[in-house]
């Protein structure tokens, strides 16, 4: 099935090379919507993007969070394609619910890969991310219970909950409860964690694993 994308960036260049990135991808990835405002990603044919490539710098001086915020709560699978660089915008965004924050300096290879994995729910970390993940010191960070987090781990090295429930010899059922539980947890934080990839996000954040572990 092919992967579907919306592009929203006020630069002309930019979502031009992003599209011809994403048709030269293999297999390809099939832009629908490109424009420089939000509202390519709310109206057809954009509202029905598998994902949404974000310029977080638009027209307005600050960072679009608002916008940002508004696609994660409808459900939609965004990643941040920004010249912002510092690690508090890469972690505000991942606060928030993107997928993954890429620089535009990171290009290509990178950009594609983090669409395929937003699409399957699945994390991507660039070398950028990491970085920002590697120097996160903020405290609001959930306790978690010994079990949840083996729950969690596990289920980020498994393809499936059934795959951790015969792993840790539990039911699938007990496995979703853990995993809601955790992310009860962060929510009530102020890091909601809606998607698998958010959940990887808050664990490198919080020292529960090591992007190289992943």
């Amino acid at each position: 099935m092919t992967i579907t994308v919306a592009v929203v960036d006020d630069h002309p260049a930019i979502a031009a090379g992003v599209r011809v990135w994403c048709a030269s991808a293999t297999p390809p990835i099939k832009v629908l919507a490109a424009g420089p405002t939000v509202r390519t990603a709310w109206l057809e044919p954009g509202s029905l993007a598998d994902v949404v490539v974000f310029d977080l710098q638009l027209a307005d001086s600050v960072p679009a969070y608002g916008d940002l915020r508004r696609l994660v709560d409808d459900g939609r699978k965004v990643v941040v394609y920004t010249m912002r660089d510092d690690p508090e915008t890469a972690l505000t965004c991942l606060d928030i619910g993107a997928s993954c924050h890429i620089t535009k300096a990171e290009g290509e290879r990178h950009l594609v890969a983090a669409i395929r994995a937003a699409a399957n729910d699945l994390p991507y970390t660039t070398p950028s991310l990491a970085g920002a993940l590697g120097t996160d010191m903020r405290l609001h960070r959930p306790k978690l219970a010994p079990r949840e987090v083996d729950v969690l781990i596990e289920w980020f090295h498994c393809e499936s909950k059934e795959m951790v429930a015969r792993k840790l010899s539990l039911s699938v059922r007990t496995v979703n409860s853990y995993i809601d539980r955790v992310r009860v947890k962060y929510a009530n934080a102020g890091r909601g964690a809606p998607t698998k990839a958010a959940l990887v996000a808050r664990a490198i954040q919080d020292g529960l694993i090591d992007v190289g572990d992943l």
